[in-house]
């Protein structure tokens, strides 16, 4: 017997970034699972340098509800610090102080139906616990970046009749096609296929590699490790919108 946790990741604003570097900072398509698992630990109350291997193990997979459109934010940090008679902040690579500017590309108006599948009991207990975190986090939640809060609660409600209960028995991909369709916001209602990326085996033939599987949040170590998905597309439900 499996479960899955539904999770709903919606908002103004996501960031899913897997490559970000200094001042260019990138966005996914969908949630990243170093994401998404950071996100959980938040709402455990784990810190960074907490096991992350428990939530790691937990199969995840993602339906794209709305895609979301790909935006840039340009922003400044250090123009408003006084150092030694000038603005600015320090950077390892200068020993002098300057403004650093970065660009961050963001996800905007995206809606995700996220789903962790557990494969024993363990990891069922894993799942009960998570969705009672959910209830009351204990630190804030955000959408991949700091500061991108959702838009809608991240725990599924309860009732059936508002897509409840985001615990559910069922395999991942019965779960996520268990639950209503996101309405579109757009005039073109969303279009006719919704995007499904499910982890799978490195042996599937049809998988491709992320490099989003956490091993370390720790502040000197940050380590991530590949993970294999399956992307397909299948019919938007009349129900979508």
């Amino acid at each position: 017997m499996t479960a899955t946790l539904l999770l709903r990741l919606e908002g103004p604003m996501q960031s899913w970034g897997t490559q970000s570097r200094f001042r260019v900072r990138d966005t996914g398509r969908e949630p990243s699972k170093s994401g998404v698992v950071g996100l959980l630990c938040a709402a455990l109350g784990r810190p960074r340098g907490a096991p992350l291997a428990d939530l790691a193990a937990l199969r995840m997979g993602v339906r794209v509800d709305r895609e979301g459109v790909v935006r840039e934010d340009y922003q400044t940090a250090g123009g408003g610090a006084w150092l030694n008679g000038r603005y600015g902040v320090t950077r390892a690579e200068n020993p002098g102080v300057e403004v650093a500017i970065s660009r961050r590309a963001y996800l905007s108006d995206a809606s995700f139906l996220v789903g962790l599948e557990a494969a024993t009991a363990d990891q069922e207990a894993l799942l009960a616990r998570l969705d009672t975190a959910l209830r009351a986090p204990v630190w804030p939640l955000y959408l991949g970046r700091k500061g991108y809060v959702p838009g809608a609660p991240v725990r599924l409600p309860d009732a059936p009749e508002h897509g409840g209960p985001g615990l559910v028995g069922g395999a991942l991909l019965d779960a996520l096609r268990g639950v209503p369709v996101a309405p579109s916001r757009s005039r073109e209602g969303g279009g006719n296929m919704l995007r499904l990326v499910i982890e799978t085996d490195f042996d599937n033939e049809a998988a491709e590699v992320r490099q989003d599987q956490p091993v370390s949040f720790a502040s000197d170590r940050r380590v991530f490790a590949s993970r294999a998905v399956t992307v397909s597309l299948e019919p938007r439900p009349a129900r979508g919108g």
